[in-house]
């Protein structure tokens, strides 16, 4: 099964819209696929069956199955006379009516409630039951989450208070923000988790998943804000800290419950009962413990440095909180308070007269409005234009302020004019360089944007109103020079869309250095894996330049900052200053210190009334959420926990983070592996946003919607005119029809797809779609074997008898190769490869070729060949669910408690069943090829039959080009194989030996190098039709070919890794032989123009 080649970009790259499809399938096996899931109401299943107790007795017919019948056999009595009386007028002369067949209606059901009581074992119905005929994901996958919850299945399972031999598992949930609705990146994040988790858990682990959602102080606060502005006008500070505080919370209560219930209905199998938070009282007292105890041994600091400052939230933000947008040039945005747009993306240049002499100096700036704030002016110590100055001022036009000329290598004399002007307050790079020349440092704003009084006659206008006020003074004082484009970054609040501004405040910082030394280590030797490997680097180059992190929040809604400013009576004081707080895990420790600190001193203290920020208690949550601080038994058996698995967007923000508290506070890293997810985009590659209307709530997707419900969900929200009508055209696009009910399994298997490694996926409903109906496929094939099985009892042991026929010992063979083959690709990550895997086996290797097969045996054979059929047929049902049970949890456990146990077997629930694994004495290399023959000449003469339109009556040769495969076709079961696999159309096939001359006048399909099948046309099709057709694919197949070639190069060759390389030569290969099978094709069809 091949790869698309997009799938496997670096990531960060886009990938296009084909991203993992289901594994690539026949024409003939997609279409009966299709037809299954669309058509086919009832499945195969033999009436009755439903998979319950073997003991019980048959059952009879009702009085309403029986009226069914009756009703039916009248309809067809009717028919047949009704058709002998056409036959009958046709013969008199009569002209013959046809009529229109009306279309058989679909069944519309009612709305489906379920009878289980909640958190009681699910009650099967029949199959034949109307809601349990064809696959209804909402039925299949209700009650079962309740009951696995309530039987305790996903707890850690510990034997003697300690972990199972197997070792322990775990992955602490990334907590999501208490903020809203989950999307699919949260989706994405939950199917991966549970899939390592469930298959872990079945390979006999002791595994937690723990979940849990984070305070998300900015994100939070900003939205009660909003909330009670407009339910009530009141802003934060009319209700006071602690009735905010109390509101936040209640609103916190609201919105949790909307995210557990999606985690669940997304089948996570979560152990509820260690829920964390990050406000609870423990993680709370880890946060106070860490910051109290970094303090003491001076990890933290108090300085007044810049700050990325948000007006609009009056607040401190962390970098990630910031969004850098880029402009090629002049641009006008929107700025929150302001009423016209605001000018960016243009390089303004003016004079500074210099002090004493009638010379001028030029610099330019892209913000006018901190020229206020100039304290200096910089040149390069070589530039020989300015080296007279070095040491003169310049004047400040509108302030009473000198500007000393100081000479740095950090201006480029070769950019603009060579001479910068310094904004200590308001510029990161002039920051540092003001300190290097101790320059003084004049903040110009008010926390609100507006001006300051150091300003002037500025004082009190708003920040970028004085941008064009400047400007114009400027130019009345004869100091503009010009403007010009010039490409910037703006950065911009990731929440209030307000510009930030670099700010001077006294805040509470993080030494980093000596923190991220340890955590380098880590990764590099080994102790921590990050997945993919390309990231390794960013997080090493990341680590290598840290800078101190800003811990201070101006919000109410988080962890209070646990530092007391001591004010000592009749002293100045200086909030700034380090040495006049302390910090204690209580205020009884806070005063305990500050006597000690100023003994024989009155003083009062007052706590910091800011918050930490969020990361802060997120960085914690790997040890805090099993008990750290406290010497817990969860501390001591799960931790150091299993796997983190994320999005690498916030690889440094975060992840970082967690690895170098962990590290300092308990000697040990956090997790042994961090798997980096890729993000999602939508169809059309773009980032998911509210305002392009491509965000799709997963519960949409398992649920299903109508476009006009998708479009109300729009107008619910905050959108601009503008921008709903861009989101309205996108979902009328991509969601024509809406989105159909695909279900919890289809979801989760699709995302873990779409999960290759390479680049950003490109989400595509329609490839989830194609899922369900794939889940619809298990289904029916279930309902099939439970019908074929009847009153059977399985094997205590699952081994062989050793009387097994040629297609049984392959379906063996294949059910532990693909074992051996998913477990591998789970163990390395390669997550669509293992949905490759399990797709193939159910599909391809049972569904569509061993119960084909078997359909000829329970219909002729012995009894014992009948009984050896079932035997296997159960292992290679059994198997194939349990093999796709960690990515469809909800399908399969309905399934396999359907399924009669084997003797002995007292397993609950298939969640804490055992994971197939290889088994050394079902490799049957002889048996996979003897088959593979069978299959692949029987694929060959369906191809043949489906590409020219032969429904019946086909007349077919398959001539062995060896001795070994003419004696593996000859044998006496080889046959009978060979046409149940082919299908109806094929009525007559005829084995020839290698000496025989090839039959003319056929179409023609290679059986790799040892057979070729043929296909009698003759009288059948239009030559030259044909032969031009062909001669089309012909090209086509040469094109594949020639494109295959090229992608698969020397650097290719070195990129990828062995599973691509294999999937990749196959579909050269496959290429190469349809090509082959072309041209032996044309060169019949005109020797038939001869003849």
């Amino acid at each position: 099964m091949a790869l698309n080649a997009a799938s496997h970009n670096v990531t960060g790259e886009k990938t296009g819209p084909v991203t993992a499809p289901p594994p690539s399938l026949g024409a003939d096996s997609k279409k009966a696929l299709l037809e299954n899931a669309e058509a086919e109401a009832t499945g195969q299943s033999a009436p009755g069956q439903d998979g319950g107790d073997k003991d019980a007795p048959k059952k009879a017919k009702t009085e309403k199955e029986l009226e069914k019948e009756r009703k039916k056999a009248e309809k067809d009595a009717k028919f047949k006379a009704k058709k002998a009386a056409q036959a009958g007028a046709s013969g008199a002369g009569a002209k013959e009516v046809k009529e229109k067949k009306p279309k058989a209606e679909k069944e519309v059901l009612p709305e489906y409630n379920e009878e289980t009581p909640k958190g009681d074992k699910k009650i099967l119905k029949s199959l034949d039951d109307p809601f349990n005929k064809a696959y209804i994901p909402k039925v299949v996958e209700s009650a079962w989450y309740d009951w696995w919850e309530k039987e305790g299945f996903f707890k850690p399972e510990l034997q003697d208070g300690k972990v199972k031999e197997a070792g322990h598992f775990v992955i602490p949930i990334p907590p999501p923000n208490v903020t809203g609705k989950l999307h699919c990146g949260h989706a994405l994040a939950t199917a991966l988790q549970d899939v390592m988790i469930r298959w872990h858990r079945m390979k006999g682990f002791t595994t937690l998943y723990l979940p849990g959602c984070d305070h998300a102080g900015i994100s939070t606060q900003s939205v009660v804000e909003k909330m009670l502005w407009r339910r009530k006008k009141q802003t934060r500070y009319d209700l006071g800290r602690p009735k905010f505080l109390e509101t936040t919370m209640a609103w916190k209560d609201e919105y949790h419950s909307s995210i557990t219930k999606v985690l669940k209905r997304m089948g996570g199998s979560y152990d509820w009962t260690r829920e964390a938070f990050t406000m609870d009282k423990n993680l709370s007292a880890a946060v106070t413990e860490t910051f109290v105890r970094m303090h003491e041994e001076g990890f933290i600091y108090r300085s007044n440095r810049l700050v990325n400052w948000c007006t609009k939230l009056n607040t401190a933000l962390s970098n990630l909180e910031v969004e850098n947008k880029e402009l090629s040039g002049r641009t006008l945005l929107d700025v929150p308070g302001y009423e016209r747009k605001v000018e960016f993306g243009v390089i303004t240049h003016f004079k500074y007269p210099i002090e004493g002499s009638e010379e001028f100096i030029e610099v330019a700036t892209t913000r006018p409005e901190t020229m206020l704030g100039d304290t200096a002016i910089a040149v390069h110590p070589n530039d020989e234009r300015y080296k007279h100055l070095l040491g003169k001022n310049a004047k400040h036009p509108f302030v009473d302020r000198l500007m000393p000329i100081v000479a740095d290598d950090y201006v480029d004399p070769e950019f603009g004019t060579g001479a910068v002007k310094i904004t200590p307050a308001h510029d990161p790079n002039d920051f540092a360089l003001g300190q290097r020349h101790k320059l003084e440092f004049v903040n110009i704003l008010n926390d609100d944007g507006t001006m300051n009084h150091n300003t002037g006659k500025f004082a009190g206008q708003k920040r970028f109103d004085v941008r064009y006020s400047v400007t114009e003074e400027l130019t009345q004082l004869g100091l503009f020079v010009k403007k010009a484009d010039n490409p910037m970054k703006v950065p911009l609040c990731e929440k209030s869309k307000d510009v930030i501004e670099p700010l001077m405040k006294p805040q509470w910082w993080m030494k980093m250095k000596d923190l991220a030394e340890p955590a380098i280590k880590a990764v590099e030797n080994g102790d921590i894996k990050i997945i993919p490997e390309t990231q390794e680097k960013t997080y090493f180059h990341w680590m290598r330049n840290i800078n101190d992190w800003c811990l201070s929040r101006q919000l109410w809604w988080g962890h209070q900052i646990p530092a007391y400013f001591v004010k000592i009576e009749g002293e100045s004081s200086d909030q700034s200053d380090n040495g006049l707080w302390v910090t204690g895990r209580t205020e009884e420790e806070a005063h305990s210190k500050a006597e000690t600190k100023f003994p024989g001193k009155k003083f009062t203290l007052e706590r910091d009334e800011d918050v930490l920020d969020t990361w802060f208690s997120s960085g914690l949550w790997p040890f805090s959420t099993l008990g750290w601080p406290n010497d817990t038994a969860d501390m001591r058996n799960l931790f150091p926990t299993s796997v983190l698995e994320t999005g690498w967007d916030i690889l440094f923000f975060w992840v970082a983070r967690m690895i170098m508290f962990s590290l300092h506070l308990t000697g040990k890293v956090p997790f042994k592996e961090v798997y980096c997810h890729s993000l999602i985009r939508d169809s059309e590659g773009r980032k998911m946003s509210k305002s392009l209307g491509n965000v799709v709530d997963p519960i949409d997707i398992m649920e299903g919607i109508s476009l006009q419900a998708l479009k109300d969900k729009l107008r619910v929200g905050n959108l601009d005119p503008k921008e709903l009508k861009t989101a309205e055209k996108y979902q009328n696009t991509a969601f024509p029809q809406g989105i159909p009910e695909c279900g919890a399994d289809a979801l989760r298997m699709a995302l873990v797809g779409y999960t290759t490694g390479g680049g950003d996926i490109s989400f595509d409903v329609s490839v989830i779609h194609g899922y369900r109906r794939f889940c619809n496929k298990i289904y029916q094939a279930t309902k099939y074997v439970l019908g074929r099985l009847g009153d059977f009892t399985p094997r205590s042991k699952i081994i062989k008898s050793g009387k097994e026929s040629l297609p049984e010992r392959w379906i063996l063979h294949k059910l532990s190769a693909s074992s051996k083959l998913i477990n591998d690709r789970l163990e390395k990550r390669e997550f669509s490869l293992a949905t490759q895997v399990a797709y193939r086996y159910f599909y391809e290797f049972l569904c569509d070729t061993y119960i084909e097969n078997s359909k000829a045996i329970f219909d002729e054979g012995s009894a014992e060949e009948k009984e050896s059929a079932k035997q296997t047929l159960y292992t290679a049902i059994e198997g194939g669910l349990l093999l796709i049970h960690p990515f469809m949890p909800f399908l399969t456990e309905e399934l396999w408690q359907r399924l009669p146990r084997r003797e002995g077997d007292k397993t609950r629930s298939i969640t804490v069943a055992t994971y197939p694994q290889y088994v050394q004495e079902w490799d049957d290399e002889a048996a996979d090829a003897e088959y593979e023959l069978l299959v692949g000449c029987s694929k060959g003469l369906r191809s043949l039959a489906a590409e020219y339109a032969i429904k019946d009556s086909a007349t077919t040769f398959i001539q062995p080009l060896d001795g070994s495969t003419h004696t593996t076709l000859s044998t006496p079961t080889s046959l009978p194989s060979i046409r149940s696999l082919a299908g109806k159309s094929v009525t007559n096939v005829t084995i020839l030996s290698p000496s025989d001359p090839a039959p003319t006048g056929c179409a023609v399909y290679t059986v790799g190098a040892v057979a070729t099948v043929f296909l009698d046309v003759k009288g059948r099709i239009d030559i030259d039709k044909e032969i031009t057709k062909a001669k089309d694919k012909l090209q086509k197949t040469t094109e594949i070919v020639e494109k295959q070639k090229k992608i698969m190069d020397g650097e290719w060759e070195a990129k990828v890794s062995e599973a691509v390389k294999e999937t990749e030569r196959e579909k050269l290969k496959a290429a190469e032989v349809e090509g082959r099978n072309w041209e032996a094709s044309i060169e019949q069809f005109q020797r038939m123009k001869i003849e």
